[in-house]
């Protein structure tokens, strides 16, 4: 493929060529001359050109308003401009206080590089804020984990009373609520949802607030929101199935599941996750098999490492260990050490010793920096009176240099 120039270049050979004027000290002072070669060539969506440009700018205006009206800037380009503005206070001189959507952008792309405390000054010094900017200091808190700041700052928004929550927002802190178990507020964003009519207009909302009474326990709640929810997406009925799945009403979510079919909705990967975890939960081993196999069948659907992982979960709780042993060698991808840990789980369960300890060989492969696996398969072998064996495991254990990890009481954890 070739694009102005007059020379029939490709569009790689010109990328290439101006990635080498960039680092071409001698070229860098000719940066609107290869900034229009980048706009002719119509390379504005390479990041990495982008990126090359900025690091190689000594103007911070330049830097700044390059990184400002990229299309969609990536983590790289946001780091080069970082690290070309040096994060100091010529940052804030710089740029202009009223732009909101730079302001944004800077929060946005300090959160998305998990440098929250930045980003959080960013948020905090700014004379005017957005939704967008609410939203994205929301987001990246909550992706970082930071559960509590993210509840704070968002009854903080709450009560400055100059925002209207949006659907973003809500779907940003009913999966906190989930997580934190704080059922009243997830209660009170239900509330303010179906007042303001996102819970309509919305289905992710809904979805969310499912989701949330599901994890809290409070199922009657869940159904009544599914119920209310005209048009249902294929995640609507993926977070019910799940949620019924969850809290080990595994016959309840596979007569959902059949009413999914009826109303002539598709299910996807993710509904056979929640429809194997029903059959988990109901000890419905022959289901669970029909259903895997009805996946390519019946649906077209391949099935992936977390489809495994819950087959090999399900006959292992029902004892069927040999089987779920056969499935994981006959998986046409490497297994992971979560199926090999549920394979463990189920042989130390039913007594499977031998297949226990070819389990826990497998973990130690993947894991061979995990020091409960060896120290699983030394006591494997003390249990059986193989004490050379046990003894062998624990040199291989100082060999490798692998530390076991001290264990702690909840008095020193601060549990208690």
């Amino acid at each position: 493929m070739t694009r102005g120039g007059g020379r029939g270049w490709d569009l790689l050979d010109v990328e290439r060529h101006l990635l080498r004027l960039l680092h071409d000290r001698a070229a860098r002072r000719r940066h609107l001359e290869v900034h229009a070669h980048l706009l002719r060539h119509h390379l504005v969506n390479s990041n990495l050109l982008f990126s090359a440009l900025v690091s190689s700018s000594s103007s911070v205006s330049y830097s700044l308003r390059l990184f400002l009206h990229h299309p969609s800037p990536s983590l790289i380009l946001f780091n080069s401009t970082l690290k070309s503005l040096s994060l100091s206070s010529s940052v804030f001189n710089e740029m202009p206080r009223n732009d909101i959507v730079a302001w944004n952008l800077m929060i946005n792309g300090f959160c998305k590089r998990r440098d929250f405390g930045s980003g959080y000054r960013y948020f905090r010094q700014m004379g005017e804020r957005s939704i967008v900017s609410w939203n994205s200091m929301l987001a990246g808190l909550s992706r970082c984990g930071q559960d509590g700041e993210v509840l704070q700052l968002f009854e903080e928004m709450v009560e400055s009373g100059g925002i209207e929550v949006d659907d973003a927002t809500l779907a940003t802190v009913l999966p906190v609520c989930a997580r934190m178990g704080n059922l009243e507020l997830g209660r009170w964003v239900h509330r303010y949802a179906d007042r303001v009519g996102l819970l309509k207009s919305a289905v992710n909302v809904g979805n969310a607030i499912i989701d949330m009474y599901c994890k809290c326990g409070d199922l009657v709640s869940a159904r009544s929101v599914f119920n209310a929810i005209a048009r249902k997406s294929v995640v609507t009925w993926n977070t019910m199935i799940m949620g019924l799945a969850f809290n080990g009403h595994g016959h309840d979510g596979l007569s959902l599941f059949e009413d999914m079919k009826r109303s002539s909705q598709q299910p996807n990967a993710g509904t056979f996750v929640g429809i194997l975890g029903c059959c988990t939960h109901a000890g419905l081993a022959d289901k669970g098999r029909e259903l895997f196999h009805s996946m390519h069948s019946e649906h077209g659907i391949e099935p992936r490492l977390d489809h495994y992982g819950c087959m090999v979960d399900l006959l292992g709780r029902c004892g069927l260990v040999k089987e779920a042993h056969r499935l994981v060698r006959s998986m046409p991808m490497r297994p992971s050490a979560a199926i090999w840990g549920a394979l463990l789980s189920a042989c130390r369960s039913h007594s499977e010793l031998g297949l226990a300890e070819v389990a826990i060989k497998e973990l130690i492969e993947l894991e061979p920096w995990n020091s409960g696996n060896y120290v699983l398969l030394a006591n494997l072998y003390a249990n059986a009176g193989r004490w050379e064996e046990a003894e062998k495991t624990r040199c291989l254990m100082k060999e490798k240099s692998v530390q076991k990890v001290p264990g702690q009481s909840l008095l020193e954890l601060g549990v208690v």
